[in-house]
């Protein structure tokens, strides 16, 4: 079957223009609450961990829990709602959510608030797969894009801003309202769902009597969360120089095997597998994974770099990267603009990455004496080139799927992106300490062979400026001279591995430019949307 023709039947016919919007409203609060949770807690740790006397270590499973609940719910969102009904399964996540995040901001004790991270994990992970599904059939194909690049707008930008609004709400109020906070929108949010999405007639006729895939949902969790344990405390761990994370990582990998024999095998999968021979799916699955890698890998390495490197404050690094959501979230309405107007615009893809690799490269240059300005344009730049990219694979990869196969392309459409997402994060954090390391040995073992900076109130200088200018104060036994300077050693072989771990972005998305060759216009299509491509 065409993907057009696909496209054509996967809209639901009752919805009303006035009513799509305030759809699109109603489940983009949903979406931007549930990924908002996954970020605006980070900058409160340690006041959580002063709060319930936890190591850093055991406070980490505060960020773990709500991961893993939301790894394992994800993929198995599409088979849930096929079965109970999309709208009911809205409701009750968006209402479960609700509740957790309420308690988890009266609890009393470490362990109270990991089980409630994992009650708001499990339920919030409904949301992302749900509102894309309910988008993708509430709007026509030529506005498929358009419904993308505002489902968009919370996906991409919440990560960025989450460390801003977490820190200035700690800062200001109590770490408890990072979670207080969600209780009004999810509120609104319930109320518009209830009113204006509904079920379309082939989810209100659903067969009884299917089997139950209780293997492939044991192999799931399994698979996906021991994985995402084992990438978000394996740095921890040392890796596998650790043996609990080699045991997880064989037993996740053995699950992985199982369940992709069982799920190809099974009548009524729990992920439908068979999407993937889809050739647009898979093509846009694999570049959203991209996409997924730097846009989480950037939010983890900026934030630490203008916090601990130029000594910017919660606040004032989330005000420097404010700017990127917001060419982020001006790209992604340029890219469904276009595709609304009836233009072929798949060659954006290639104009998005090019804007990357331009951003990236540019941040491969920065250094300890770069200025906002310097740090502001390049994250415009990349944040540009994200937005423009992101709901054009979206409506792609949604778009070549039959109606009734919607929520499951959904769940295996985020399924993916949350595996990128936590693979970049846990990638840059390793990189970056390894990194560091061959850096600041390579600097200590040349100590002798640099010129000494004057370091009476003169500050750090850039990686390659001289640094040792004062060998002989240093020989002469004076301590405070041979602590700063080592102190500039570290500082210089961070930036050195911050630039490092640009290069290899820059170098990824490079290969990435000619990938819009790789999607071709259906005949007979209407040009522009997603539908236009197969």
């Amino acid at each position: 079957m065409e993907a057009a023709s696909l496209a054509a039947h996967s809209t639901v016919d009752a919805a009303k223009p006035t009513h799509k919007w305030l759809i699109a409203v109603a489940v983009m609060l949903g979406t931007t609450l549930e990924v908002l949770d996954s970020s605006i807690v980070n900058v409160s740790l340690p006041h959580m961990q002063g709060t319930f006397s936890a190591s850093v270590d055991e406070i980490a499973w505060v960020l773990t829990s709500y991961l893993v609940a939301n790894g394992i719910m994800i993929p198995m969102t599409g088979w849930i709602s096929s079965r109970f009904g999309r709208k009911r399964y809205f409701l009750t996540s968006v209402f479960v959510f609700v509740v957790a995040s309420g308690l988890c901001g009266a609890a009393q004790s470490l362990t109270q608030i990991v089980m409630f991270r994992l009650m708001q994990g499990a339920a919030g992970a409904a949301m992302l797969p749900s509102s894309q599904a309910i988008l993708m059939e509430t709007f026509p194909p030529e506005e498929q894009q358009l419904a993308m690049a505002m489902w968009g707008v919370g996906l991409m930008c919440a990560p960025i801003l989450g460390p801003t609004l977490g820190g200035w709400i700690t800062d200001n109020w109590d770490w408890r309202w990072n979670f207080y906070i969600n209780l009004p929108v999810g509120a609104i949010a319930f109320a518009m769902v209830s009113v204006f999405v509904h079920d379309p007639d082939y989810m209100r006729n659903r067969p009884a009597g299917r089997r139950v895939d209780y293997f492939g949902i044991a192999s799931l969790a399994v698979f996906l969360g021991l994985l995402q344990i084992v990438l978000d405390r394996g740095q921890r761990a040392d890796w596998f120089h650790s043996q609990w994370v080699v045991w997880a990582s064989a037993a996740s990998a053995i699950a992985m095997v199982l369940l992709i024999y069982h799920e190809l095998h099974f009548s009524d999968p729990i992920l439908d597998l068979r999407i993937l021979r889809i050739r647009q799916f898979t093509i846009a699955i694999g570049l959203v994974v991209v996409l997924s890698f730097v846009l989480f890998g950037t939010g983890l390495l900026n934030p630490i770099f203008l916090q601990e490197f130029m000594g910017y404050t919660a606040w004032r690094a989330g005000l420097v990267m404010a700017p990127r959501a917001l060419a982020a979230m001006t790209s992604m309405m340029i890219a469904g603009q276009v595709a609304r107007a009836g233009y072929d615009n798949k060659r954006l893809i290639g104009v998005s990455f090019t804007l990357m690799t331009i951003g990236l490269w540019m941040m491969a240059h920065w250094n300890l004496d770069v200025g906002m300005v310097e740090i502001i344009w390049p994250g415009v730049v990349l944040g540009l080139g994200l937005g423009l990219c992101f709901p054009i694979l979206s409506a792609a990869a949604l778009s070549c799927v039959e109606r009734e196969r919607m929520g499951y392309a959904a769940s295996l459409y985020n399924m993916m992106r949350n595996t990128g997402a936590a693979v970049g994060i846990a990638y840059m954090t390793n990189m970056l300490l390894r990194n560091q390391q061959i850096h600041q040995a390579y600097l200590v073992q040349h100590f002798s062979v640099f010129d000494a900076w004057r370091m009476s109130g003169m500050g750090v200088r850039s990686p390659g400026a001289p640094i040792f200018r004062y060998l002989p104060e240093i020989v002469s036994g004076q301590k405070q001279g041979l602590g700063m300077v080592y102190g500039m050693i570290q500082q210089q072989s961070a930036i050195l591995a911050f630039n490092d771990i640009y290069r290899v972005l820059t170098a990824m998305t490079v290969l990435m430019i000619p990938s819009f060759l790789l999607f071709n216009r259906a005949r007979g299509a209407q040009p522009g949307g997603a539908s236009a491509m197969h």
